[in-house]
């Protein structure tokens, strides 16, 4: 039998443990870290737009000049989808 080692994806902690399995079917793990931002997340996304990896590239495209369209055109997702990811993160611009 084969163990693989899970981190969250957020804090690099190894104090991961399963935490049921989504509506998809697919397994949700819980952090135990209590330090940690966030508590639960997947191993396996359906959905390309729910990646972590997908939110942090959206951020780094609009800080960079790329537009809404322009970044879901590139990540292959909805440009609402851009926007609402824009509005529930907290962005502070240097003036």
């Amino acid at each position: 039998m084969v163990y693989e080692k899970v981190l969250c994806p957020y804090c690099k902690s190894d104090k991961v443990v399963r935490y049921g399995k989504n509506s998809t079917g697919k397994q949700r793990m819980m952090c135990q870290n209590h330090e940690c931002s966030h508590k639960t997340f997947q191993l396996e996304y359906s959905n390309n737009a729910s990646k972590p990896e997908t939110k942090e590239k959206i951020i780094d495209m609009v800080m960079n000049g790329s537009g809404t369209r322009d970044t879901g055109r590139v990540l292959k997702i909805s440009p609402n989808t851009v926007t609402s990811v824009l509005k529930k993160q907290k962005i502070s611009r240097n003036k």
